[in-house]
């Protein structure tokens, strides 16, 4: 005899990170509740049929139906109808739910091009409604620090932090981007700061090569608009978006690369390792740190 492993500790795992990967990330009540039982003790409830006294089991006239009380924190739903009045009822209309495809991509660079300012390239992103990022992230995270500066980093996506803030790399990884900024005689006042992506990903999932295309050409007139002298992309999905490149970032790392905008102004760019790869491997700051030493001597070149 083999143990049912239905509702087991992995089944549970399962459970959780399907929720994670959909963006749960808060609970609700506080003592969860046990769905599973009524369905165990009870079979499916069906109502009494037309003429028959409520109470009353349709198989055993007489004898009163089981009653299984809902879980606790789950609402009472109401009774099926019987099959008579099921057929009565109008055929339900399938909800079917809104899915980004090429002309939102399209539609996004069409707006992207519209934008004479940073300022109105924010309010452009903040009305879009092409992407479904959108809809499950708190904020918009647009961007920080001084778009005046001669220098421009970009990650991938915002994540919880980022998002309830509103603002690019706040949480560890952004404390850690401040020092590396620190290192070079630079802060937030002398650098700005974005992401390809504006919206956190639910679960912070890596966002799909759609997502990434409907927001490509934000952050490319984003940049556009800014003008930095110095680009640098962090992390390896800011520098294959924005240098149109398959290699991975640690062959890209070090050596400088050229962003080219629309009108054909083109940037130097240093890919370099994210900040939150850094946490998870600490002996690979040295790497980050002779990055952040060239982009020092390209700013003080180009000054």
């Amino acid at each position: 005899m083999t143990a049912d492993t239905t509702h087991g500790p992995a089944a549970l795992r399962e459970i959780l990170r399907f929720f994670a990967d959909s963006g749960v990330d808060e609970a609700l009540d506080e003592v969860a509740a046990d769905r599973f039982a009524p369905a165990a003790q009870a079979g499916p409830r069906r109502a009494a049929a037309p003429g028959r006294p409520a109470g009353e089991h349709r198989s055993s006239p007489g004898a009163p139906a089981p009653q299984v009380p809902p879980a606790d924190g789950e609402e009472r739903s109401p009774a099926l109808p019987d099959m008579a009045a099921a057929e009565a009822l109008p055929a339900a209309r399938p909800q079917t739910a809104s899915v980004p495809d090429e002309a939102q991509a399209a539609r996004a660079r069409e707006l992207a091009r519209s934008a004479a300012s940073l300022e109105e390239l924010r309010e452009i992103l903040a009305g879009f409604d092409g992407c479904n990022l959108k809809f499950t992230a708190k904020s918009l995270v647009f961007a920080d620090g001084n778009p005046d500066a001669d220098l421009m980093l970009v990650g991938e996506a915002p994540g919880r932090d980022e998002d309830i803030e509103g603002l690019p790399f706040v949480g560890r990884s952004g404390q850690l981007l401040d020092r590396m900024l620190a290192a070079i005689g630079r802060d937030r006042t002398s650098a700005y700061i974005a992401n390809v992506i504006p919206w956190r990903p639910p679960g912070n999932r890596t966002p799909t090569p759609l997502e990434t295309e409907i927001c490509r050409p934000f952050i490319e007139r984003q940049i556009e608009l800014a003008q930095p002298k110095v680009l640098v992309n962090l992390g390896g999905p800011s520098a294959k978006t924005l240098l149109n490149t398959t290699e991975g970032i640690l062959r890209l790392r070090g050596n400088w690369r050229v962003h080219v905008t629309a009108s054909g102004i083109a940037i130097p760019a240093m890919p370099t390792l994210h900040p939150a790869y850094l946490l998870r491997n600490p002996a690979h700051k040295k790497l980050a740190w002779r990055d952040f030493l060239e982009v020092k001597a390209k700013l003080r070149e180009l000054a």
